[in-house]
């Protein structure tokens, strides 16, 4: 498996993924959705209440693409997450969704303190205690049956994830869309932790999306898109990615900047219902 980000030999590895084909039109496209839901009038007075059904959109959206599809309706009115299974998988997704929120600051000094916290949220008890919230060691085995890539070994994820680390730690000009992109790909391709893997990249994508002040609250949830693009055009994209070719790349940050841009549609379409009186 290649790795994305040596691909570049500037200073800056990050922004120069945003040279790549067609990336600058998606970023673009991202932020014309989310200046469009922002500019909503209803955003003036009930933003607190968009923001709330954002979270549980997007926890609902992120369940779906790690096996648990549930209606959103069921999402809404069920309580009971502590089962086995998918209502485990529902739990876990609604967990990190409130708790991302809590962790911006700290990204910004530790992003690998704030996935092991994301991985302790998540996990719970569906692991032994030891190997919960800390990345995954030498034999040790992933339990991630919806991504089937192959899986790099403990010592080559611990340095590309402390890579990935130091670049968001140091900065980037790249674009918010760009580097939430790229922390989700990595998250995804690397699978630093024994089981949900891919809950803890797409909170750690809308960590970047909010922390960035691209969408400070919170209200475009980018996994909202990703379930409404499928699972298999997101296995599709995480390939071309994992592929480390340009065109891969730009690839996958075209997919992830299109399922921003359609989290942004699914809050506008709130404030829409809201205006009416439906919600």
């Amino acid at each position: 498996m290649r790795s994305v980000l040596p691909m570049s030999t500037t200073a800056d590895p990050l922004a120069a993924l945003g040279s790549l084909p067609g990336v600058a039109d998606s970023v673009d496209s991202v932020r014309r959705a989310v200046d469009r839901v922002y500019g909503h009038r209803v955003m003036r007075r009930r933003s607190n209440e968009v923001t709330s059904e954002a979270a549980l959109r997007g926890a609902r959206g992120s369940a779906a693409l790690s096996g648990a599809d549930w209606a959103l309706e069921e999402v809404r009115r069920r309580s009971d997450f502590g089962g086995e299974g998918e209502p485990r998988t529902v739990g876990a997704a609604l967990r990190l969704t409130a708790e991302a929120g809590q962790l911006l600051s700290v990204w910004r000094q530790s992003p690998t303190r704030v996935l092991a916290r994301l991985h302790l949220v998540a996990a719970g008890k569906a692991q032994p205690d030891d190997a919960v919230g800390r990345p995954r060691l030498r034999g040790e085995a992933v339990d991630e049956p919806l991504i089937g890539l192959p899986l790099p070994d403990a010592d080559e994820m611990a340095g590309r994830l402390e890579g990935l680390a130091q670049l968001l730690i140091a900065g980037s000009e790249a674009p918010a869309p760009v580097t939430a992109a790229v922390v989700h790909g990595e998250l995804l391709a690397l699978r630093p932790f024994g089981s949900c893997n891919g809950l803890v990249a797409r909170a750690a994508e809308r960590i970047v999306l909010v922390g960035s002040g691209l969408d400070p609250k919170s209200i475009c949830p980018a996994e909202v898109g990703h379930a409404e693009l499928g699972r298999d055009a997101y296995v599709a994209a995480l390939e071309a990615y994992v592929s480390g070719t340009p065109e891969g790349v730009a690839a996958w940050i075209a997919h992830c900047a299109r399922a921003a841009e359609l989290g942004a549609r699914e809050s506008t379409a709130v404030c829409e219902a809201l205006q009416r009186g439906a919600a």
